[in-house]
């Protein structure tokens, strides 16, 4: 199954399935994904190589297949290593529509069974309004990515927004297209 048959299964089939187990009384009930955010911080490794950042846009864009933004810290901070007003500490991307498909599809099949001595995902990682993020420490678990020129190994946050009107909707729908979570 492709990418984009995730989608397809999505409306097609898993969507009415989980209207029906979770005894929903309309199809727009049920969670959908809406977004996707991925960021990396840099920190105070752009003081001493601001090489960083290019390479980590190029590394977001390979595994995302969007070009991302870079962020600029708001504020001086003396105490982070010198930080200044303006200074690049990390770099972002939003995925939505069909990019988002592909990532969380990528996310599920490829990346998260490569990584070493996984036990599943936390349950603890949503916020208020449902939506769900994790970290992950070591960001060559994407098969695409050439480590022969990276610099370091770096982390990744990932955020997934949903639309949905609880976290016990959401968790039905992860574990519905293959999250792997703690038991």
């Amino acid at each position: 199954m492709s990418d984009i048959k995730l989608k397809e299964r999505y409306y097609s089939v898993l969507r009415s399935e989980i209207k029906d187990e979770l005894s929903l009384r309309n199809i727009h009930e049920v969670p959908i994904p809406i977004k996707i955010v991925v960021n990396s911080g840099i920190g105070k490794e752009y003081k001493n190589s601001p090489s960083v950042v290019e390479e980590m846009k190029e590394v977001l864009n390979v595994i995302t297949g969007q070009t991302p933004t870079v962020t600029k810290s708001k504020y001086s901070i003396a105490g982070f290593g010198m930080l200044k007003k303006g200074m690049p500490n990390g770099v972002m991307v939003t995925l939505r529509k069909d990019l988002m498909w592909n990532f969380l599809y990528k996310l599920v099949n490829i990346a998260l069974p490569r990584i070493k001595d996984f036990t599943g995902l936390s349950l603890n990682g949503f916020d208020t309004s449902y939506n769900y993020t994790f970290g992950i420490k070591d960001h060559t678990i994407f098969p695409e990515i050439d480590t022969s020129t990276l610099q370091k190994i770096r982390g990744l946050n990932v955020t997934i927004v949903f639309d949905a009107k609880s976290k016990d909707h959401v968790v039905h729908f992860l574990r519905k297209i293959g999250f792997p979570f703690k038991k």
